[in-house]
Protein backbone atom coordinates (compact mmCIF):
# COMPACT_ATOMS: atom_id res chain seq x y z
CA UNK A 1 0.00 0.00 0.00
CA UNK A 2 1.36 3.41 -0.92
CA UNK A 3 0.49 7.06 -1.41
CA UNK A 4 -0.40 7.64 -5.05
CA UNK A 5 0.17 11.36 -5.63
CA UNK A 6 1.12 14.66 -4.06
CA UNK A 7 3.75 15.67 -1.53
CA UNK A 8 4.32 12.13 -0.23
CA UNK A 9 3.95 10.35 -3.55
CA UNK A 10 5.26 6.76 -3.65
CA UNK A 11 5.80 6.61 0.10
CA UNK A 12 4.86 3.16 1.37
CA UNK A 13 2.30 2.65 4.11
CA UNK A 14 1.88 -0.23 6.51
CA UNK A 15 -1.37 -2.17 6.05
CA UNK A 16 -3.37 -4.32 8.43
CA UNK A 17 -4.41 -7.28 6.29
CA UNK A 18 -7.13 -9.32 7.96
CA UNK A 19 -10.77 -9.45 8.95
CA UNK A 20 -10.95 -6.21 10.93
CA UNK A 21 -9.94 -3.81 8.15
CA UNK A 22 -10.20 -3.77 4.35
CA UNK A 23 -7.39 -1.62 2.90
CA UNK A 24 -8.49 0.04 -0.33
CA UNK A 25 -6.41 -0.90 -3.38
CA UNK A 26 -4.11 1.68 -4.94
CA UNK A 27 -6.08 1.52 -8.19
CA UNK A 28 -9.43 2.16 -6.49
CA UNK A 29 -7.94 4.96 -4.40
CA UNK A 30 -6.48 6.64 -7.48
CA UNK A 31 -9.81 6.50 -9.32
CA UNK A 32 -11.64 7.93 -6.31
CA UNK A 33 -9.35 10.93 -5.98
CA UNK A 34 -9.41 11.53 -9.73
CA UNK A 35 -13.20 11.79 -9.53
CA UNK A 36 -12.91 14.13 -6.54
CA UNK A 37 -10.80 16.48 -8.63
CA UNK A 38 -7.31 15.12 -7.99
CA UNK A 39 -5.92 17.80 -5.71
CA UNK A 40 -7.34 19.23 -2.50
CA UNK A 41 -7.22 22.82 -1.33
CA UNK A 42 -6.73 22.97 2.41
CA UNK A 43 -9.75 20.87 3.37
CA UNK A 44 -10.11 19.53 6.89
CA UNK A 45 -10.54 15.78 6.61
CA UNK A 46 -11.99 13.04 8.80
CA UNK A 47 -10.97 9.46 8.00
CA UNK A 48 -13.52 7.37 9.91
CA UNK A 49 -12.85 3.63 10.32
CA UNK A 50 -9.45 4.76 9.03
CA UNK A 51 -7.56 1.49 9.36
CA UNK A 52 -3.91 2.41 8.93
CA UNK A 53 -4.74 5.75 7.29
CA UNK A 54 -4.58 5.09 3.56
CA UNK A 55 -7.34 7.53 2.54
CA UNK A 56 -6.61 10.20 5.11
CA UNK A 57 -2.89 10.29 4.39
CA UNK A 58 -3.55 10.33 0.64
CA UNK A 59 -5.78 13.37 1.19
CA UNK A 60 -3.04 15.07 3.22
CA UNK A 61 -0.51 14.39 0.49
CA UNK A 62 -2.85 15.94 -2.07
CA UNK A 63 -3.35 19.20 -0.17
CA UNK A 64 -5.62 18.70 2.84
CA UNK A 65 -4.66 20.92 5.77
CA UNK A 66 -5.50 18.49 8.60
CA UNK A 67 -6.74 14.94 9.06
CA UNK A 68 -8.46 13.23 11.99
CA UNK A 69 -8.08 9.44 11.72
CA UNK A 70 -10.53 7.50 13.90
CA UNK A 71 -9.87 3.78 14.40
CA UNK A 72 -10.81 1.44 17.23
CA UNK A 73 -8.86 -1.74 16.37
CA UNK A 74 -5.59 -1.70 18.34
CA UNK A 75 -3.38 -3.32 15.71
CA UNK A 76 -4.64 -1.01 12.96
CA UNK A 77 -4.30 2.00 15.28
CA UNK A 78 -0.70 1.13 16.14
CA UNK A 79 0.17 0.81 12.44
CA UNK A 80 -1.64 4.08 11.75
CA UNK A 81 0.56 5.84 14.29
CA UNK A 82 3.65 4.30 12.68
CA UNK A 83 2.59 5.56 9.24
CA UNK A 84 2.01 9.07 10.57
CA UNK A 85 5.38 9.08 12.34
CA UNK A 86 7.20 7.74 9.28
CA UNK A 87 5.82 10.58 7.17
CA UNK A 88 6.57 13.10 9.93
CA UNK A 89 3.07 14.59 9.86
CA UNK A 90 2.14 14.42 13.54
CA UNK A 91 1.27 18.14 13.60
CA UNK A 92 -1.31 17.74 10.83
CA UNK A 93 -2.75 14.31 11.58
CA UNK A 94 -4.60 13.40 14.77
CA UNK A 95 -4.75 9.65 15.47
CA UNK A 96 -7.79 8.98 17.64
CA UNK A 97 -8.51 5.52 19.00
CA UNK A 98 -12.24 5.71 19.61
CA UNK A 99 -15.54 3.96 19.05
CA UNK A 100 -17.12 5.67 16.03
CA UNK A 101 -20.61 4.75 17.21
CA UNK A 102 -20.16 6.56 20.54
CA UNK A 103 -17.78 9.46 19.91
CA UNK A 104 -18.82 13.06 19.33
CA UNK A 105 -16.32 13.57 16.44
CA UNK A 106 -15.08 16.60 18.42
CA UNK A 107 -11.62 15.85 19.84
CA UNK A 108 -10.88 17.68 23.08
CA UNK A 109 -7.76 19.74 23.70
CA UNK A 110 -6.84 20.32 20.05
CA UNK A 111 -7.74 23.11 17.66
CA UNK A 112 -7.93 23.54 13.91
CA UNK A 113 -9.40 20.15 12.94
CA UNK A 114 -13.08 21.15 12.73
CA UNK A 115 -15.41 21.51 10.96
CA UNK A 116 -14.69 18.70 8.52
CA UNK A 117 -14.89 19.51 4.80
CA UNK A 118 -14.28 15.98 3.53
CA UNK A 119 -15.17 12.73 5.28
CA UNK A 120 -14.22 9.18 4.42
CA UNK A 121 -16.67 6.84 6.16
CA UNK A 122 -15.64 3.24 5.60
CA UNK A 123 -17.51 0.88 7.96
CA UNK A 124 -17.24 -2.92 8.02
CA UNK A 125 -19.54 -4.13 5.25
CA UNK A 126 -21.59 -6.57 7.42
CA UNK A 127 -22.75 -3.63 9.57
CA UNK A 128 -24.36 -1.90 6.60
CA UNK A 129 -27.23 -4.39 6.60
CA UNK A 130 -28.16 -2.98 10.01
CA UNK A 131 -28.00 0.67 8.97
CA UNK A 132 -31.46 2.00 9.77
CA UNK A 133 -32.98 4.61 12.13
CA UNK A 134 -32.01 4.47 15.82
CA UNK A 135 -29.05 2.14 15.24
CA UNK A 136 -25.60 3.25 16.48
CA UNK A 137 -24.24 3.77 12.94
CA UNK A 138 -27.29 5.77 11.88
CA UNK A 139 -26.95 7.98 14.96
CA UNK A 140 -23.24 8.51 14.31
CA UNK A 141 -24.06 9.80 10.82
CA UNK A 142 -26.65 12.13 12.34
CA UNK A 143 -24.01 13.53 14.71
CA UNK A 144 -21.60 14.05 11.84
CA UNK A 145 -24.10 16.32 10.11
CA UNK A 146 -24.17 18.78 13.00
CA UNK A 147 -22.94 22.28 12.23
CA UNK A 148 -20.00 22.13 14.65
CA UNK A 149 -18.76 18.89 13.08
CA UNK A 150 -19.08 19.53 9.35
CA UNK A 151 -19.01 22.49 7.00
CA UNK A 152 -21.98 23.47 4.83
CA UNK A 153 -20.45 22.08 1.64
CA UNK A 154 -18.93 18.95 3.18
CA UNK A 155 -18.57 15.80 1.09
CA UNK A 156 -19.18 12.44 2.77
CA UNK A 157 -17.54 9.50 0.94
CA UNK A 158 -19.33 6.30 1.93
CA UNK A 159 -17.76 2.99 0.83
CA UNK A 160 -20.24 0.14 0.35
CA UNK A 161 -20.36 -3.21 -1.47
CA UNK A 162 -22.12 -3.22 -4.84
CA UNK A 163 -25.91 -3.61 -4.72
CA UNK A 164 -26.01 -2.80 -1.02
CA UNK A 165 -29.26 -1.49 0.44
CA UNK A 166 -29.23 0.71 3.55
CA UNK A 167 -31.04 3.69 5.08
CA UNK A 168 -29.23 7.01 5.38
CA UNK A 169 -30.29 9.82 7.76
CA UNK A 170 -32.32 12.61 6.16
CA UNK A 171 -29.47 15.02 6.95
CA UNK A 172 -27.53 13.53 4.02
CA UNK A 173 -28.45 13.56 0.32
CA UNK A 174 -26.82 11.29 -2.25
CA UNK A 175 -24.98 13.38 -4.85
CA UNK A 176 -23.36 10.75 -7.08
CA UNK A 177 -21.97 7.21 -7.14
CA UNK A 178 -18.64 5.82 -8.26
CA UNK A 179 -18.56 2.07 -9.10
CA UNK A 180 -15.24 0.42 -8.25
CA UNK A 181 -15.14 -3.28 -9.08
CA UNK A 182 -17.16 -5.10 -6.38
CA UNK A 183 -17.78 -1.94 -4.35
CA UNK A 184 -19.09 1.58 -4.77
CA UNK A 185 -18.30 5.00 -3.39
CA UNK A 186 -21.46 6.94 -2.55
CA UNK A 187 -20.83 10.67 -2.30
CA UNK A 188 -23.23 12.58 -0.05
CA UNK A 189 -23.88 16.25 0.62
CA UNK A 190 -25.73 17.87 3.50
CA UNK A 191 -29.47 18.15 2.94
CA UNK A 192 -29.87 21.54 4.60
CA UNK A 193 -29.53 23.36 7.93
CA UNK A 194 -28.64 21.02 10.76
CA UNK A 195 -29.54 21.37 14.41
CA UNK A 196 -26.46 21.61 16.60
CA UNK A 197 -27.16 20.07 19.97
CA UNK A 198 -24.50 20.52 22.60
CA UNK A 199 -22.18 17.51 22.62
CA UNK A 200 -19.15 17.40 24.90
CA UNK A 201 -15.84 17.08 23.11
CA UNK A 202 -13.67 14.08 23.88
CA UNK A 203 -10.04 13.59 24.73
CA UNK A 204 -8.36 11.85 21.75
CA UNK A 205 -5.69 10.45 24.08
CA UNK A 206 -8.36 8.53 26.01
CA UNK A 207 -8.34 5.27 24.06
CA UNK A 208 -11.13 2.73 23.94
CA UNK A 209 -10.65 -0.97 23.48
Amino acid sequence: MRIIAGQYRRRKLLANIGMTTRPITDRAKEKLFENLGGELNGEKVADIFSGTGSLGLEALSRGASTVVCIERDKKAYDLLQENVATLGVEEQVLCWRADVFRCSFQPKGVEGYLPYDLIFYDPPFPLLKKLKPKTPMFQSLERLAREKNTSTDVKLIFRVPSYCEYQMPDQWTLDWKLPLSSMEMHIYRKSGDQSDEETPSEDPTSQTG
